[in-house]
């Protein structure tokens, strides 16, 4: 059965995004390769995501120059859900739905796109905790980096308990997977 997953990076002080929703602090570490909690080894589970419109956002700046020419290519090949409540720079050629519906609405969509497959709760935070808030959150897969923000947006915004079920090196990071107690 599909799981709905929030895999993630943070930094050591707990937050995954600056207060101004940059994740330059990310990109600038040694990510692992091959390992278990790796994300090649996630992504090949995977069959369809979402996130939110900060992280959409970040990563279409991160792909194009100024003036909008794409520098790097969509990266996903599943079907991807934007939540927002305004309109997006569109990406040609990127499977990208942008939705204002309910979670518990796309997370039905979200599961027929996947196939079988695992559900990616990209980011933000606040995201993967309303996905919690349904019940609809099943694992937590949390990177941890050598780096701390002093402030920014955390990793969870709300009171989740959680299960260690494994814990690995991934390059510079400390990786950890959680089950989502419910």
């Amino acid at each position: 059965m599909a799981r709905t997953v929030f895999y993630t990076a943070t930094t050591l002080d707990g937050f995954i995004a600056t207060d101004d929703h940059s994740l330059d602090w990310l990109v600038t570490r040694d990510v692992g390769k091959d390992g278990p909690l790796d994300y090649a080894a996630f992504i090949a589970d995977i069959g369809s995501l979402c996130m939110g419109a900060h992280t959409y956002e970040w990563v279409y700046r991160a792909c194009h120059d100024e003036s909008g020419a794409e520098t790097q290519p969509w990266t996903y090949g599943q079907p991807c859900w934007v939540f927002t409540h305004h309109d997006l720079p569109a990406w040609p050629g990127a499977d990208v739905r942008a939705t204002a519906s309910p979670v518990a609405q796309v997370h039905t969509e979200l599961v027929a796109a996947a196939g079988g497959r695992d559900i990616w709760v990209v980011g933000g935070g606040d995201l993967a905790g309303q996905f919690f808030d349904l019940g609809l959150l099943d694992e937590v897969i949390v990177n941890i980096a050598p780096v701390t923000l002093g402030s920014g947006k955390p990793l969870l915004p709300r009171r989740v308990e959680l299960r260690c079920l494994e814990t690995a090196t991934s390059g510079e990071f400390l990786a950890a997977r959680y089950e989502v107690v419910r």
